[in-house]
C-alpha cells in the first residue's frame, strides 16, 4: 500500500450527536502526525447515493448502526479504512492504531467481552445483548476481503448478522447461526484503543474513549471523562488568537 496516501477514517454520525462527530473530528486531528480523508457516514446522503434504503430497526439506537458495513463498498473494496462511532474521543496518535493493520485478517476490532446488565441507554434507546457487543464501534477494514458486504447484503441480512460478523464466513457457515468461525478472520486489537466508558475501570493508557452508554453532551450522562471530554470539546472551539 502506498504509505502517503492519507489515513481513510469514517464516522457514524447521528443528528442528535453531531457535536460528539465534531469534538471526535476535532481529537482526530489535533494528535495525529499523518494526513486523514475523514468521511462521516451521514444516512441521507448514502440514500441519496443509493447506497441504504433499509428502514429501521426497532432495536436500532443509532442510524449509522448498519450503514457502517458500507466502508468497504466505499473504499471500493480496496485497501484499508477505519470506522469509527462518533462518540468516541482519540486521545493518541490515529497513525498508531493504523500501523496495526495486518493483511492476515479481513478486519480487526477490540473483542471486547461485554455483557450489559442495563436494558436501555443514552435517551432510552435499546441496549441490546448479543455476542461480539461493541466490536463493531471500531473496525479496522482490509476492504479487498469483505466483499460481502455490498448494499444489498448490507441492507437485507439482520442486524446480528452484521454485527456478529457472519458475513465473515463462508456461506454453510452463515446458514448455522450458532457459528462463529468467522473468528479466524478478524484480528484483535489493544483494548485501549475502545475503552468502554462506565463499562470498564478508568483507564489512563486509553488511547480512544468510548461514551457507549451516552456521553456528557447528553443531559444527565456523568462519567469520570465529562471533564475530559469537555476540555476537547472547548479546545475544538476555541478561537485563534495572534501570538
Amino acid at each position: 500500500m502506498d504509505k502517503s496516501l492519507p489515513i481513510a477514517i469514517f464516522i457514524g454520525v447521528d443528528p442528535r450527536e453531531r457535536v460528539a462527530a465534531n469534538v471526535l473530528i476535532d481529537s482526530l486531528l489535533t494528535h495525529s502526525t499523518t494526513p486523514l480523508a475523514i468521511t462521516p457516514l451521514i444516512t441521507p446522503q448514502l440514500e441519496q447515493q443509493g447506497l441504504y434504503w433499509r428502514h429501521k430497526d426497532p432495536k436500532q439506537s443509532t442510524s449509522f448502526s448498519f450503514s457502517r458495513f458500507l466502508v468497504p463498498q466505499l473504499l471500493n473494496f480496496q485497501g484499508w479504512g477505519i470506522f469509527m462511532d462518533c462518540d468516541m474521543l482519540c486521545r493518541a496518535d490515529i497513525s498508531e492504531l493504523w500501523a496495526l493493520r495486518d493483511e492476515n485478517y479481513a478486519l480487526m476490532c477490540v473483542k471486547h467481552q461485554h455483557i450489559p446488565t442495563e436494558t436501555t441507554k443514552f435517551l432510552g434507546e435499546p441496549q441490546s445483548a448479543y455476542p461480539r457487543k461493541n466490536w463493531s464501534s471500531l473496525m479496522l477494514f482490509n476492504a479487498n476481503k469483505c466483499k460481502t458486504l455490498t448494499p444489498q447484503y448490507v441492507n437485507n441480512a439482520s442486524g446480528l448478522e452484521l454485527h456478529r460478523f457472519h458475513w465473515l464466513a463462508d456461506q454453510s457457515e452463515r446458514e448455522d447461526s450458532n457459528r462463529e468461525d468467522s473468528d479466524q478472520a478478524i484480528g484483535s486489537l489493544p483494548p485501549q484503543w475502545n475503552h468502554l466508558v462506565g463499562v470498564q475501570e478508568p483507564d489512563p493508557s486509553a488511547k480512544i474513549l468510548h461514551f457507549t452508554l451516552g456521553g456528557p453532551w447528553f443531559e444527565g450522562q456523568n462519567s469520570f471523562y465529562n471533564t475530559e471530554w469537555f476540555w476537547a470539546r472547548d479546545q475544538a472551539m476555541k478561537l485563534y488568537q495572534q501570538p
